[in-house]
């Protein structure tokens, strides 16, 4: 998967996906918002440890290989061998997949969709009718929260479909349609339970929201 979130979205697509989320709230007195960023977390402890295991593994091995037990060259080339995979890992994204396990991912995912989901106000709608789709390349993972005016009406399992969705479409690299087609299904949802909007009344917006990294 390619990580770079730039590449992620064109212009072009990101303006399909908005046009869709304004004419999907046309209908609807709820709200839908989209987010797509590089990573939920920097992943320090990953970066860390996966820095320790690789640095001291290869300095074991450079020690067999030039015959040496003098320890100070040891913890030399150690500290050095440290200071090169701990770069190597911070820009590296599959060698720092290694190490970061995935529990602590979907962890980092579910956190950074929690703040996003409060920190955009999709759980301050009139309704409490507001959706976030949110995406995070590095973890492979999809998030669908709903406030609880919306939730209440629909289940757990209408939302894993809508995660579904998406993920599969990531996969097979039609990620664009894959959230139009996700906008289009929550669009049906909100229209059925919180149908009606008022004029001019728009309180999220519409645009795709792009992030390098969930703050």
């Amino acid at each position: 998967m390619n990580y770079d979130i730039r590449k992620f979205l064109t212009a072009a697509e990101r303006l399909a996906i908005e046009q869709r989320v304004k004419s999907a709230e046309s209908g609807t007195s709820g709200e839908i918002v989209v987010m797509a960023v590089a990573s939920s977390s920097h992943y320090p402890a990953a970066a860390l440890s996966g820095s320790g295991i690789s640095a001291l593994t290869l300095a074991i091995f450079g020690m067999l290989l030039i015959r040496s037990e003098n320890m100070w060259l040891f913890l030399v080339l150690f500290a050095l061998l440290f200071v090169v995979m701990h770069e190597l890992l911070k820009r590296v994204h599959l060698l720092r997949r290694l190490f970061a396990g995935r529990h602590e991912m979907a962890d980092a995912v579910g956190e950074a969709a929690l703040r996003t989901f409060y920190a955009r106000k999709v759980n301050e709608t009139s309704q409490r009718a507001g959706i976030l789709i949110y995406i995070s390349l590095f973890e492979h993972s999809v998030r669908v929260m709903a406030d609880t005016g919306i939730d209440s009406k629909t289940g757990p399992q209408v939302w894993k479909e809508i995660v579904d969705l998406v993920t599969d479409g990531i996969v097979r690299g039609r990620q664009a349609d894959a959230i139009l087609d996700a906008v289009d299904r929550c669009a049906v949802l909100l229209r059925r339970h919180f149908p009606g909007r008022e004029p001019g009344i728009n309180e999220l917006g519409d645009a795709v929201l792009i992030g390098s990294r969930n703050d």
